[in-house]
């Protein structure tokens, strides 16, 4: 976690320094530079959050400059390969990117697509053959 940190907090200072350029550049344009500022605290967020989450773990393969590919072996995760929910999200984003070209009625229909999927996949195991 400490790699993934640092790396987030480097890029904050980055986009602050990148921001006060843009920012005199253009006159305080104020998309860019509110875009650029945003981005700043999102990096700012997400490296605080990975420092706290950091704190709370051991140390992981990843962070040890000797470790062993062997190391990291094993499970990393749940994921149920015989899910059609990720489907039916990837579907439901494809309808509501193709509502910016058709209009914004099929958006709502992507929309409701997609809270179904979502719901669908976040209870799939707490129903059915998978119950606890």
């Amino acid at each position: 976690m400490r790699t993934e940190t640092r790396l987030f907090v480097i890029l904050t200072p980055f986009f602050v320094f990148i921001w006060l350029v843009y920012g005199f550049w253009s006159g305080w344009e104020p998309v860019g530079t509110a875009a650029l500022l945003l981005t700043a605290g999102l990096t700012a967020m997400i490296g605080f959050y990975l420092a706290l989450v950091a704190r709370r773990i051991d140390a992981r393969p990843e962070d040890d400059p000797y470790a062993e590919v062997e190391q990291g072996a094993g499970e990393q995760g749940v994921y149920s390969p015989w899910s059609w929910w990720p489907f039916v999200v990837g579907l439901s984003a494809a309808i509501c990117f193709a509502a910016l070209a058709v209009g914004w009625w099929l958006f709502f229909i992507g929309a409701a697509v997609a809270v179904i999927a979502l719901i669908g996949w976040v209870f799939e195991f707490s129903r059915g053959q998978h119950a606890h």
